[in-house]
């Protein structure tokens, strides 16, 4: 029952999350689009008074609540990478062969494919049988995004192969999810390590998960991609 429980809070707050990241998306989109103040450009002109081609209170009200979302949505990760271990380190707790864990094999199926089959981290020499893994739980380990694109170069290849502002990555080549990992550097590495060939990505765009392939290359821009991951 406990990692029942666990794991409906688990799947709200992933519900929570993602409708954050929503929200987030579309005002990244609105201060980024062509024109724009961006998430940091300067509100005032030359002569140091307020921009007339913006609507400078919207721009700081927008900004704050961007503010408020990347405090909330750091919280709520947080919470569920805890979660998150909580289950991992339930798996390797040997159960007792107490009159309860022996009772009918209806109870002992539904311990079987309960939640601590969930979430597994890939460096575990512990394999998970496929089939004890329920559609539902395939889906929540496959759309946990780590990253998000917050900014993107017209012309680079990451906006030809066809990245948007706002894409939150779930896959990218080798690179997924893993609580605790130094995410920037393993992208930096899969990019080099790359560069010339097709990297598949697996995103989520508009709350639908969606697949690409990103070929790092030079261009007459920075770096190989030309665009700015931001950490989730």
């Amino acid at each position: 029952m406990v990692g029942t429980n666990l794991k409906a809070e688990t799947m709200s707050l992933m519900e929570k999350r993602t409708a954050m990241e929503v929200e987030m998306n579309a005002i990244i989109e609105r201060l980024c689009q062509p024109g724009g103040p961006g998430l940091s450009g300067n509100l005032v002109d030359s002569e140091g008074f307020p921009r007339s081609d913006i609507d400078v209170p919207v721009v700081r009200a927008e900004r704050h609540r961007l503010t408020e979302l990347r405090n909330d949505h750091k919280e709520i990760t947080e919470k569920i990478n805890a979660n998150i271990q909580v289950q991992h380190s339930a798996r390797h707790v040997p159960r007792s062969s107490s009159t309860e864990d022996s009772g009918d094999d209806v109870m002992s199926n539904n311990r079987g494919s309960s939640f601590d089959n969930v979430f597994t981290s890939s460096s575990s020499n512990d394999v998970v049988p496929r089939d004890s893994l329920t559609a539902m739980d395939v889906d929540v380990i496959a759309s946990i995004p780590f990253a998000v694109i917050d900014g993107i170069a017209d012309a680079s290849p990451a906006a030809v192969d066809g990245l948007q502002l706002g894409d939150q990555i779930i896959k990218f080549g080798n690179v997924d999810y893993q609580p605790g990992e130094n995410f920037l550097q393993m992208l930096a590495s899969e990019t080099q390590s790359n560069q010339g060939q097709a990297i598949p990505v697996v995103a989520i765009r508009q709350g639908a998960p969606i697949n690409l392939a990103v070929t790092p290359r030079t261009w007459q821009g920075r770096g190989l991609l030309g665009c700015n991951f931001r950490i989730l």
